[in-house]
């Protein structure tokens, strides 16, 4: 029944009865948990290939930012050669962060929650429960030492696995206090154990943008300031209600947190009264301004007559979404905000500049043009990368008479973040921009990769020529 599935509608799939279908499915799902077993294998053994003796090229360089020994799981586990994850993640089609996780789950499982990794190979548990367990242990609160992992192995292998991520919280908790590990930390207070740990904070997931111009905030905070919140949370509300606003509570309530995030931060926290604030002294003049958010926002616009017309649509730089055109009006309505509107820049037309120093003009036509890192598969923001110089920079040879062979200008920069521009400079990895924003990039293995504004696309078969020996870079 499952050669006939494949074969397609023509083969008589769409005739298989719900129990063979259901059956099909069930298959499909086995072997991709299979599949997904042997990747984190094929990933623990790259990593063997990768210890740190094997930084040879990058080891000879006396420079900042060369490659160095990356710890990526718990303790006991072997360490890595960094730029090893690189390769591994544009070969998989994903970003060097994910590559390096899924070592660091590999490496995790396989040593130090040995139980649990012989059952994802054995088919009992798929490997995203373990790497799930994985992430939990390796990033735990005190470090959990080799033993503390076995224990947790042990009380999660008894189950098959299936652990939810409160149970797997307690569980972890209930280790670091058998194992004593909170003792060994030297910020952590006898009498209280785990709980040492302050689980406050305030998270802002400002790299998962709605189209609709949100963001997700949480936050865990002292039981007083939660009650406040609420208090001032609901009397905003109800003040807009007041003054006839039509919206539901819930966007109410998240617009009043926003005006706390304007207003409060003007606030005399060193004085109150106009008495107070009028024999203000020296030592409050250095209070923080209100801070200042700023958005990147990018609308194509056409003409019609006079009038500029503005499309529906946009996109914001920050969080790489798509933007309302009616949500970034009702930001600007507000009274508070100061609109800044910069000159469009022409990303067709080069723009050069002598010596080796970027300028601004140009940074931001770069950023404009390449959006985010160029590396294949990265997708940090390039306004917050590095400008790299394509070619090298030559800085003798001004002095020596040759011409430059690396200049200053658009057609020879791209934006790299820091990660993979260390990569780029001190491992085999090079890159060549065939056109303007489009970038060809070949790894130590020889396999290519083409960069450009519409994503990443593989040019394999690898490159037969032998990895590149880079020399020293300035």
């Amino acid at each position: 029944m499952i050669e006939e599935l494949e074969a397609g509608p023509e083969a008589g799939a769409d005739a298989l009865t719900p129990a063979a279908l259901l059956a099909s499915i069930r298959s499909a799902r086995s072997v991709e948990d299979a599949a997904a077993a042997r990747q984190l294998d094929l990933a623990a053994r790259w990593a063997d290939l990768h210890p740190p003796e094997s930084i040879h090229s990058a080891a000879s360089f006396a420079v900042a930012g060369c490659e160095h020994e990356e710890p990526i799981a718990g303790p006991g586990t072997p360490l890595v050669a960094e730029f090893c994850v690189a390769e591994l993640g544009t070969v998989l089609g994903i970003t060097s962060v994910s590559a390096k996780k899924l070592i660091g789950h590999a490496l995790e499982l396989r040593h130090r929650l040995p139980r649990l990794w012989a059952q994802v190979h054995a088919g009992s548990v798929p490997a995203w429960r373990a790497r799930a367990v994985a992430e939990v242990t390796i990033h735990s609160t005190p470090a959990l030492t080799v033993e503390a992992a076995r224990f947790v192995d042990v009380q999660v292998a008894a189950i098959a696995g299936r652990i939810g991520p409160a149970q797997l919280d307690r569980l972890v908790a209930e280790t670091i206090k058998r194992f004593d590990l909170a003792a060994a930390d030297p910020a952590a207070d006898p009498e209280d154990g785990y709980l040492h740990v302050d689980p406050r904070h305030v998270t802002i997931h400002d790299e998962d943008v709605h189209f609709a111009g949100t963001v997700r905030l949480e936050a865990e905070i002292d039981l007083a300031d939660g009650l406040d919140l609420h208090q001032a949370l609901a009397h905003g509300a109800a003040t807009q209600k007041a003054l006839g606003s039509q919206e539901p509570l819930n966007a109410r309530r998240a617009k009043a947190l926003g005006d706390l995030a304007r207003t409060q931060t003007a606030l005399d926290l060193h004085a109150s009264g106009f008495e107070a604030r009028s024999a203000r002294t020296s030592t409050t003049d250095d209070l923080p301004a209100a801070r200042e958010v700023v958005l990147h926002a990018h609308f194509d616009a056409t003409m019609a007559g006079d009038a500029t017309v503005l499309r529906p649509t946009g996109r914001l730089e920050e969080g790489q979404r798509l933007l309302l055109l009616d949500q970034l009006r009702s930001w600007c309505a507000d009274s508070r905000t100061t609109v800044t509107v910069k000159p469009v820049i022409d990303l067709n037309q080069e723009k050069y500049s002598p010596g080796y120093d970027i300028p601004d003009r140009i940074r931001d036509q770069v950023i404009l043009r390449d959006r985010t890192c160029v590396f294949p598969f990265c997708s940090r923001p390039a306004r917050g990368c590095d400008v790299d110089h394509v070619t090298e920079y030559d800085h003798d040879a001004d002095a020596q008479g040759r011409p430059q062979p690396g200049p200053t200008c658009t057609e020879n920069l791209g934006a790299l973040c820091r990660f993979h521009h260390r990569v780029k400079t001190h491992t085999a990895w090079r890159y060549d921009m065939v056109a303007p924003g489009v970038f060809e990039w070949t790894s130590p293995h020889g396999h290519r990769y083409r960069r450009d504004s519409t994503g990443t696309t593989a040019l394999d078969p690898p490159d037969p020529k032998p990895p590149r020996i880079p020399s020293p870079r300035r």
